[in-house]
């Protein structure tokens, strides 16, 4: 099987979810002025903004976990559109849940949907690295931390969501800089010890 085949379709998949997600930013009404439709928007801009980290942080893991492996199989390739499926799916829950913000009703269902869609992409990712251990070139110690993180924390905000949508959202928010943040303090670490 082909990786390159495999980078290329994964890589098509991120650069539409990634664009389409542009689509949860509506044109803001104006009824008294421009600048204060924008400021209004904020909902959007924010659910834009973690929803887009969320998908970079999942493009960078994936690649580094493909480029590490030796090859792949039909299994890993079923387990990389499963993980492909969440990720394509990231741009709804977030246009649904920059709308409900904004609409002032309803927040909790749309960050638990929102939060829904986080872990199951949580759960895709993890079943995707976990598989692809198998076929690293050279073996890695397990990371325990950046495994549990998102398992953990992406379900319980999804539940938290029903008592306190900003708090959920305060939670993906974090869970999304956590990941973004953790490799690049790792990589920074090991290379003040070389």
């Amino acid at each position: 099987m082909s990786k390159s085949r495999t980078e290329a379709f994964s890589d098509g998949v991120f650069a539409v979810a990634a664009t389409l997600l542009v689509f949860s930013l509506g044109t803001p009404i104006v009824n008294s002025g421009l600048s204060r439709a924008l400021i209004n928007e904020w909902p959007s801009y924010a659910a834009y903004a973690i929803s887009f980290l969320t998908i970079v942080v999942i493009w960078i893991n994936h690649h580094v976990v493909v480029d590490a492996m030796d090859h792949i199989d039909r299994p890993f390739l079923f387990l990389n559109a499963l993980l492909l499926l969440t990720v394509a799916f990231i741009p709804f829950p977030t246009g649904v849940l920059a709308h409900y913000l904004q609409a002032g009703h309803d927040q909790q269902i749309a960050a638990f949907a929102y939060g829904l869609t986080m872990s199951a992409m949580a759960f895709a990712f993890s079943l995707f690295s976990l598989y692809a251990r198998r076929f690293l070139r050279t073996p890695m110690p397990f990371d325990w931390l950046g495994f549990s993180t998102g398992l953990l924390l992406f379900p319980l905000a999804m539940l938290l969501a029903l008592v306190s949508f900003e708090l959920s959202l305060a939670i993906y928010a974090c869970v999304t800089l956590f990941y973004l943040v953790l490799p690049i303090v790792r990589e920074r670490v090991m290379r003040s010890r070389n």
